[in-house]
Protein backbone atom coordinates (compact mmCIF):
# COMPACT_ATOMS: atom_id res chain seq x y z
CA UNK A 1 0.00 0.00 0.00
CA UNK A 2 1.14 3.54 -0.72
CA UNK A 3 -0.17 6.94 0.31
CA UNK A 4 0.50 9.76 -2.16
CA UNK A 5 0.72 13.38 -1.07
CA UNK A 6 0.78 16.19 -3.62
CA UNK A 7 3.49 18.75 -2.95
CA UNK A 8 5.73 21.43 -4.41
CA UNK A 9 8.99 20.41 -2.71
CA UNK A 10 9.52 16.72 -1.96
CA UNK A 11 12.88 17.39 -0.28
CA UNK A 12 11.19 19.50 2.42
CA UNK A 13 8.28 17.08 2.76
CA UNK A 14 10.50 13.99 3.00
CA UNK A 15 12.53 15.59 5.79
CA UNK A 16 9.45 16.75 7.71
CA UNK A 17 7.47 13.54 7.48
CA UNK A 18 10.50 11.37 8.30
CA UNK A 19 10.75 13.37 11.52
CA UNK A 20 7.00 13.22 12.19
CA UNK A 21 6.58 9.50 11.55
CA UNK A 22 10.02 8.08 12.42
CA UNK A 23 10.29 6.98 8.78
CA UNK A 24 13.35 6.99 6.53
CA UNK A 25 13.85 8.11 2.92
CA UNK A 26 13.24 5.13 0.64
CA UNK A 27 16.50 4.09 -1.01
CA UNK A 28 16.51 3.31 -4.74
CA UNK A 29 16.42 -0.39 -5.65
CA UNK A 30 19.59 -2.39 -6.08
CA UNK A 31 22.84 -0.58 -6.68
CA UNK A 32 21.22 2.45 -8.35
CA UNK A 33 22.48 5.77 -6.97
CA UNK A 34 19.09 7.50 -7.50
CA UNK A 35 15.50 6.62 -8.32
CA UNK A 36 15.99 8.38 -11.66
CA UNK A 37 18.84 6.01 -12.51
CA UNK A 38 16.63 3.07 -11.56
CA UNK A 39 13.71 4.33 -13.67
CA UNK A 40 16.03 4.84 -16.63
CA UNK A 41 17.44 1.31 -16.17
CA UNK A 42 13.96 -0.20 -16.50
CA UNK A 43 13.19 1.78 -19.64
CA UNK A 44 11.08 4.71 -18.46
CA UNK A 45 11.18 7.14 -21.39
CA UNK A 46 13.01 10.43 -20.74
CA UNK A 47 9.88 12.44 -21.60
CA UNK A 48 8.14 10.82 -18.61
CA UNK A 49 10.86 11.99 -16.23
CA UNK A 50 10.57 15.72 -15.53
CA UNK A 51 13.82 17.58 -14.79
CA UNK A 52 15.03 16.65 -11.32
CA UNK A 53 12.57 13.78 -10.83
CA UNK A 54 14.12 10.98 -8.81
CA UNK A 55 17.40 12.81 -8.13
CA UNK A 56 16.53 13.19 -4.43
CA UNK A 57 14.27 10.94 -2.31
CA UNK A 58 10.59 11.43 -3.09
CA UNK A 59 9.24 8.63 -0.93
CA UNK A 60 9.58 7.49 2.66
CA UNK A 61 9.11 4.13 4.33
CA UNK A 62 8.60 2.76 7.82
CA UNK A 63 11.90 1.10 8.78
CA UNK A 64 9.93 -1.55 10.70
CA UNK A 65 7.99 -2.44 7.55
CA UNK A 66 4.61 -1.97 9.27
CA UNK A 67 3.44 1.42 7.96
CA UNK A 68 2.61 2.36 4.39
CA UNK A 69 5.05 3.85 1.90
CA UNK A 70 4.41 7.56 1.33
CA UNK A 71 5.27 9.14 -2.01
CA UNK A 72 5.47 12.93 -2.41
CA UNK A 73 4.22 13.71 -5.90
CA UNK A 74 5.24 17.06 -7.36
CA UNK A 75 2.28 19.01 -8.72
CA UNK A 76 2.17 22.54 -10.17
CA UNK A 77 -0.66 23.88 -8.01
CA UNK A 78 -0.50 24.69 -4.29
CA UNK A 79 -2.88 23.40 -1.64
CA UNK A 80 -6.05 25.48 -1.60
CA UNK A 81 -8.61 23.74 0.62
CA UNK A 82 -8.79 21.56 3.71
CA UNK A 83 -7.49 18.00 3.35
CA UNK A 84 -10.08 15.29 2.78
CA UNK A 85 -7.71 12.85 4.48
CA UNK A 86 -5.22 13.61 7.22
CA UNK A 87 -2.71 11.75 9.36
CA UNK A 88 -3.26 11.34 13.11
CA UNK A 89 -0.03 10.94 15.03
CA UNK A 90 -0.50 8.85 18.16
CA UNK A 91 2.16 10.79 20.01
CA UNK A 92 0.62 10.87 23.49
CA UNK A 93 0.73 7.17 24.30
CA UNK A 94 -2.26 5.08 25.23
CA UNK A 95 -5.14 5.71 27.60
CA UNK A 96 -3.33 3.63 30.22
CA UNK A 97 -0.91 6.55 30.74
CA UNK A 98 -1.81 9.31 33.21
CA UNK A 99 -3.39 12.38 31.62
CA UNK A 100 -0.47 14.58 32.68
CA UNK A 101 1.98 12.24 30.95
CA UNK A 102 -0.08 12.22 27.74
CA UNK A 103 -0.21 16.03 27.75
CA UNK A 104 3.55 16.25 28.33
CA UNK A 105 4.20 13.86 25.41
CA UNK A 106 1.81 15.84 23.21
CA UNK A 107 3.48 19.15 24.01
CA UNK A 108 6.92 17.65 23.28
CA UNK A 109 5.70 16.31 19.91
CA UNK A 110 4.22 19.70 18.96
CA UNK A 111 7.49 21.45 19.86
CA UNK A 112 9.57 18.92 17.89
CA UNK A 113 7.33 19.18 14.81
CA UNK A 114 7.25 22.97 14.99
CA UNK A 115 11.06 23.00 14.98
CA UNK A 116 10.93 20.65 11.96
CA UNK A 117 8.82 23.13 9.97
CA UNK A 118 5.25 22.43 11.07
CA UNK A 119 2.85 24.99 12.49
CA UNK A 120 0.05 24.85 15.04
CA UNK A 121 -3.46 25.54 13.73
CA UNK A 122 -5.40 24.73 16.90
CA UNK A 123 -4.28 23.48 20.30
CA UNK A 124 -6.43 21.98 23.05
CA UNK A 125 -4.22 21.54 26.11
CA UNK A 126 -6.53 20.91 29.07
CA UNK A 127 -5.96 18.94 32.27
CA UNK A 128 -7.97 15.98 30.97
CA UNK A 129 -7.40 16.22 27.18
CA UNK A 130 -4.64 17.09 24.70
CA UNK A 131 -4.99 17.48 20.94
CA UNK A 132 -3.21 19.64 18.39
CA UNK A 133 -4.21 20.29 14.81
CA UNK A 134 -1.05 21.16 12.93
CA UNK A 135 0.07 21.82 9.36
CA UNK A 136 3.14 20.44 7.62
CA UNK A 137 5.48 22.83 5.73
CA UNK A 138 3.09 22.93 2.73
CA UNK A 139 -0.07 23.43 4.79
CA UNK A 140 -1.44 19.87 4.95
CA UNK A 141 -3.32 19.37 8.19
CA UNK A 142 -2.57 16.55 10.62
CA UNK A 143 -3.34 15.87 14.27
CA UNK A 144 -1.14 15.21 17.28
CA UNK A 145 -3.05 13.44 20.00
Amino acid sequence: MQLTMDCADPVVMVAFWCEALDYVPEPPPGDHPTWRAYWQSIGVPPEELPPGAGETPESIVDPTGKGPRIWFQVVPESKTVKNRLHIDLGAVGGRDLPKETRAKLGRAAVERLTRAGGSVIRLVDEPDYFNAVMADPEGNEFCVG
